[in-house]
């Protein structure tokens, strides 16, 4: 998770909007928040924590809101956007917001927790909630990336078995608990032993002997169905050659019959050949003269025709063309006169400038008698201000100088007596508290020992007992699950023959399915409830740890408040001996110093606005008053320029004695008069071009009709030269092909014969004949066909028929053995594989039985975590033995609890409780670094993030400086480190920070060093 920006309004000291840029913080890869005890540092911790969990360290986000928030602020609003997932890719935002009670003010109403994603450039509100989208809860989360104050040292203070278990979370570790799975596989492991049992004895008389037998059987039926289908090929020949000739014989009578109809057909062939044959003599020689004979008469025709109509277009052409002409020639007289009536347009044009700038002067000339009294007023007004100005500051000067930073020191002071009484309060009824907790965990202990049976010293060997106990059990269950086995195989037993597991001949007592299943069941119970006791012992031996670690920690709770409400005595103490020195007494004595400084203060404010507002006015009204004294100048100017610029527009005037009837006019008049000639111009010039147009088309079109005249009559005298010379040639044609009809030519040429249709029919049915003939002589000439005996063919079919149907029944027989054959190699091979499945499946049972020993009470879960927690102790040791110059190193046993090595004393380990309070926070901050590092590996993140809020006090300088060198190398490895302190030391080392101050009236404030 890396922080990119935080809102805070209305939490605890924040009482305005305060927004910490942490981009530009964690750029620096190490960054400090600084400021004094008390100004709001931790509180950006605790923003932090209510915007992702929903709650914080000191208070819960239900019952104690209404002290979380600012007692002058009306609502608590927070938003933290941060980047987290993989490589920290996605952008995230966290908001919580809370409001006053409308009806009353002391109770907060309920918070609204939202979440939201930062997808396609905009918000999507998001149901992931911090546990989902960082991978941790609030606990883990306070271990690994934000470390609160008095939280430092909590994972080196926890139990072993919460140090594991918190291991288990963090890294997912349940993933390891292989023992519910395990027993998955060992339950189906059994029921497979007991399935191949039973598919083996449902094989018992599969053997190899049955299949020689068998194979046997198949070679004799195979040499009868051999001499069976030779017998049937024999026969099938001899039918084959009947059959042949039976199809000649029955072809022989058929093609007869068809010569038959072919020859009744002959006559009306050759009357068809004999009309095909003149039809393309017709086509081919005589059809194409007489169409270019017809074609010719047609041009002739319609040349003759299209003559006449251009000889009547001449006239109508000539008549229309000395018209155009004639209006042609108004029309260029009429544009002549254009020049001179566009010398009076523009000179009208100029008549309405004359009287618009005449209009213009006039109401300048107004404004210039105007303007003059308002200057002189203003400046009056001005002087007036003047002489204000200089009473109020006579009256500033008299008036006795304010001390701002008594004023701060004091309001400071009162809110840190304040903040200290408050804090005294909520101290003591946080020990109130405790000691009632105290006695409760102590009844709590007591409850799960009276638990204990008299016959068991504790818990722990309660649960030793219990577990031999159970051992003896699922051993009694194993026994009986083998009889249950073996009785599977009791209903083969047959007296007289031998037993086919032991071999024995004599069966005495046969094992009873029924009475071993009730033993069994009665067994299975008395598991099941060893195992619930078992459960319940280590739910009892989890719950006093637990409650002991409870106690221990409202103990040194206790102790921890017990040193804080001391240490707010002291500060209560010197807090009062600073007032002392400046002659204030009590809170009475202080208000009242306060109160004086204000007023005082409050009276100096309230001239030096007055004095402000009164120069401001005097610097608007003098503004005010050169703007008008410019305007001013500007309007005698602009007028003089329309009176010189209406005396050259009356000289520019050509035709004065026109324009002087237009002068009383109004614009709007002259300007319809303007136009309309405007208009009449343009309307003569387009009709000028339109005419010209017009004549220009009349023209060319005559010209064109004569051409066509001279053209149609000269196509006329083609087309008849083409008529006579196409007609000679049509009669010689007649004659030399013996045409001498011509009607009958005629109605030849207009015939609907089909010619290639009819040649078609021709030519198929000379050759059907010929083919026909051709194909009978071979058929009489083939060998057996004339003396066919259809009797002879039915007999032989029938024999043939018979040999079939005994070969068939040979080969169905002999199909069925080998079928079976096939069954009993697939089943004695099936009972091969099943007899080495089952020696497997046996192997495998006593495999699961071992780990389901291991697995159990999360054996190999603990295993796991004690791993991670060596591994977590081997990465802490590069920076501790640093810290430590060699002189320390940490390492952690079997039960998961932190030893220190002590170099300097031979080597030799001691608890790690043990070190002084600088080297135990040398110790948690490698711890907690390393811890990091493995989160930062778990989300595969480029970058990881750390912040840490306590510890630097204990130290002293030297340490100090190699904790601040350590920090600073981390920048190397990717990381980021964000740091919380009053030390001063650390601020002057850290060059990027964020600075924290208390205002008295504007609550914390943030402040950077860049």
């Amino acid at each position: 998770m890396i922080p990119v920006r935080l809102e805070i309004e209305g939490l605890y000291s924040y009482r305005e909007k305060q927004t910490v840029d942490f981009e530009q913080l964690t750029a620096a890869g190490l960054f400090g928040i600084f400021g004094a005890v008390g100004s709001g540092k931790s509180s950006i911790l605790e923003a932090i924590l209510l915007a992702l969990y929903g709650s914080t360290e000191r208070l819960a986000a239900t019952g104690e809101r209404s002290s979380m928030v600012n007692l002058q602020s009306e609502q608590l609003l927070i938003n933290f956007r941060f980047r987290a997932g993989k490589s920290n890719a996605q952008t995230y935002l966290a908001r919580y917001s809370a409001k006053r009670n409308k009806k009353n003010g002391e109770k907060i109403d309920t918070g609204e927790h939202v979440f939201y994603a930062w997808e396609n450039e905009t918000w999507q509100a998001t149901t992931q909630k911090a546990e989902e989208i960082l991978g941790m809860g609030k606990e883990h989360f306070k271990q690994t990336v934000i470390i609160p104050q008095g939280k430092f040292r909590e994972f080196i203070d926890q139990k072993p078995l919460e140090r594991a278990e918190m291991m288990q979370q963090l890294f997912g570790l349940e993933r390891f608990d292989l023992s519910m799975k395990n027993g998955i596989l060992l339950k189906a492991t059994r029921e497979e032993k007991i399935r191949l049992e039973t598919q083996l004895g449902g094989l018992e008389e599969v053997s190899e002997e049955a299949l020689a037998e068998k194979n046997k059987s198949q070679s004799e039926l195979k040499s009868q169905s051999e001499t069976a289908d030779q017998n049937l090929k024999t026969a099938e020949t001899e039918l084959r050659k009947l059959e042949s000739r039976r199809k000649s014989f029955l072809l022989l009578q058929e093609l007869s019959e068809t010569l038959e109809q072919l020859h009744s057909r002959k006559a009306e062939v050759e009357e068809k050949r004999q009309l095909h044959r003149e039809f393309i003599t017709a086509k081919t020689h005589l059809r194409p003269v007489w169409d270019r004979l017809q074609d010719a008469k047609s041009d002739l025709e319609k040349y003759r025709v299209s003559a006449l109509d251009c000889e009547r277009f001449k006239e109508t052409y000539e008549k229309e063309i000395a018209e155009l002409e004639a209006e042609e020639q108004e029309l260029i007289r009429k544009n002549e006169q254009r020049p001179e009536r566009e010398a009076k347009i523009r000179d009208l044009k100029k008549v309405i400038e004359i009287k618009e700038m005449e209009v213009k002067a006039a109401e300048s000339a107004r404004t210039l008698e105007t303007r003059q009294p308002e200057i002189d007023s203003k400046k009056a007004s001005q002087k007036l201000l003047e002489t204000e100005i200089q009473n109020l500051e006579n009256q500033l000067d008299q008036l006795p100088a304010a001390n701002a930073n008594l004023l701060s020191e004091l309001k400071t002071s009162a809110a840190q007596l304040q903040t200290l009484a408050e804090r005294n309060q909520e101290l003591q009824g946080q020990l109130n508290q405790l000691a009632q907790g105290e006695a409760s965990q102590s009844q709590a202990l007591e409850a799960i020992k009276n638990q204990i049976p008299e016959d068991a010293q504790s818990l722990d060997t309660w649960l030793l007992s219990e577990k031999t106990r159970l051992e003896s059990l699922e051993l009694d269950r194993e026994k009986l699950l083998r009889k249950q086995g073996l009785a599977v195989h009791a209903h083969l037993l047959s007296d007289g023959e031998p037993c086919p597991l032991c071999g024995s001949a004599t069966h005495p007592s046969p094992l009873q399915a029924e009475a071993e299943n009730v033993l069994l069941e009665e067994k299975e119970k008395q598991i099941q409830k060893a195992k619930e006791t078992l459960d319940r012992i280590s739910a009892l031996i989890q719950n006093q740890k637990i409650e002991e670690s409870r106690l221990e920690t409202l103990l040194q709770n206790k102790g921890e408040k017990a040193s804080e409400l001391q240490k707010l005595q002291e500060q209560k103490t010197a807090l009062a001996e600073n007032l002392a020195k400046l002659g204030i007494r009590d809170k009475s004595d202080l208000a009242a110093k306060i109160h004086e400084l204000v007023q005082s203060g409050d009276q100096r404010e309230a001239l030096t606005k007055n004095i402000q507002t009164k120069r401001k006015a005097w610097q608007t009204e003098r503004e005010t008053l050169e703007k008008s004294e410019k305007s001013l100048q500007q309007a005698q100017l602009s007028h003089q320029a329309l009176v010189a610029t209406i005396q050259s527009k009356q000289q520019e005037i050509r035709d004065p004695t026109f324009c002087k009837g237009f002068f009383p006019k109004t614009g709007d008049i002259i300007l319809a008069s303007i136009q309309n000639v405007e208009r009449d111009i343009e309307t003569a010039i387009e009709s000028l071009r339109g005419k010209q147009k017009h004549l220009q088309a009349k023209r060319a079109e005559q010209s064109k009709n004569l051409a066509d005249i001279e053209q149609y009559k000269r196509l006329a005298l083609e087309s008849e030269s083409k008529v006579a010379e196409f007609g000679t040639q049509f009669e010689r044609l007649k004659q030399t092909h013996g045409f001498l009809d011509e009607a009958a030519l005629i109605r030849l040429f207009h015939h609907s014969l089909d010619a290639e249709k009819v040649d078609l029919e021709i030519r198929q049915f000379d050759q059907k004949l010929a083919t026909t003939e051709s194909r009978i002589a071979e058929l009489k000439g083939e060998e057996g066909v004339s003396s066919y005996s259809e009797a002879a063919f039915l007999e032989t079919q029938s024999q043939t028929l018979l040999l079939q149907s005994q070969a068939t029944e040979l080969q169905n027989q002999l199909i069925l053995l080998r079928q079976d054959i096939k069954t009993l190699s697939e089943n004695l091979e099936k009972k091969k594989e099943l007899t080495k499945a089952f020696a497997a499946v046996e192997n495998r049972e006593s495999n699961l039985k071992e780990l389901d020993r291991l697995f159990q009470g999360k054996g190999f879960v603990k295993f796991v975590s004690s791993i991670y927690l060596r591994e977590l102790c081997n990465t802490a040791n590069q920076r501790f033995r640093m810290l430590t110059k060699n002189s320390l190193s940490l390492e952690i046993d079997d039960s998961n609890t932190f030893w220190v090595v002590d170099y300097l004393n031979g080597g030799k380990k001691r608890l790690l409780k043990t070190l002084s309070g600088g080297q135990t926070f040398q110790a948690a901050l490698c711890l907690a670094l390393a811890l990091a590092e493995k989160v930062k590996a778990l989300n595969q993140a480029e970058q990881s993030f750390f912040f840490l809020d306590e510890g630097f006090g204990a130290l002293d300088r030297s340490a100090l400086r190699v904790v601040f060198e350590t920090l600073k190398a981390l920048r190397h490895e990717n990381r980021i480190v964000g740091i919380i302190s009053h030390v001063e030391e650390l601020q002057q080392e850290i060059g990027v920070f964020a600075q924290i101050e208390l205002d008295p009236d504007l609550g914390s404030q943030v402040s950077y060093s860049f």
